[in-house]
């Protein structure tokens, strides 16, 4: 939402968007979610909120990008031509174009959303017993490695797969619903 605004308006609205984006960017994602989350309290709401908080700015920046790229072609144009208002230019013309930028992020970030939350619970930050995490599991199954490996090594193992199979989806999907790859596929 905010990279769609940024990227069609431009301007000071652009200046403001990704100048609050930067300094986002600029403190480490990880030691961001440690701080908020030791200074809070480790539960599933704050977790959830400090994952969302942090996540926000890569959809920002490449949205941006791809809104930038879009609105500079003939079809914007024309649509601006004949009068299109901008709501109409955003969702028929800009949104449509750039959907499938916005599925692999989606699932790229599902998938490091994933790994962030099995860390914070492996630190015990996150997801706190008797709430399942697999990071939990790995916590808790790293003090019997020795005789009992299967403990920890199943629950990587299921992190390894579902983070494997989303970003799969993702491209799948991505390819599926790219208008740039379906005009290749019929060459």
């Amino acid at each position: 939402m905010f990279g769609l605004i940024a990227g069609f308006y431009g301007g000071w609205i652009d200046l403001v968007i990704m100048r609050i984006v930067d300094a986002f960017l600029a403190i480490p994602g990880i030691l961001f979610m440690l701080v908020i989350l030791s200074v809070l309290g480790p539960n599933t709401i704050t977790l959830v909120l400090v994952l969302g908080l942090t996540n926000w700015t890569q959809y920002a920046r490449i949205v941006r990008g791809e809104v930038l790229s879009v609105k500079e072609r003939d079809f914007v144009r024309a649509a601006r031509a004949i009068g299109t208002k901008d709501f109409g230019i955003i969702m028929k013309h800009i949104f449509p174009n750039i959907v499938s930028s916005l599925i692999v992020i989606s699932t790229l970030s599902v998938a490091t959303t994933i790994i962030l939350e099995a860390s914070l619970s492996f630190l015990g930050l996150g997801i706190q017993p008797p709430t399942v995490s697999w990071g939990g599991m790995l916590s808790d199954g790293r003090q019997y490695l020795a005789t009992s490996w299967w403990v920890a090594t199943f629950p990587g193992i299921a992190i390894t797969i579902t983070v494997l199979g989303i970003i799969f989806l993702g491209d799948f999907i991505r390819d599926v619903l790219d208008p740039r790859m379906k005009a290749r596929g019929s060459k």
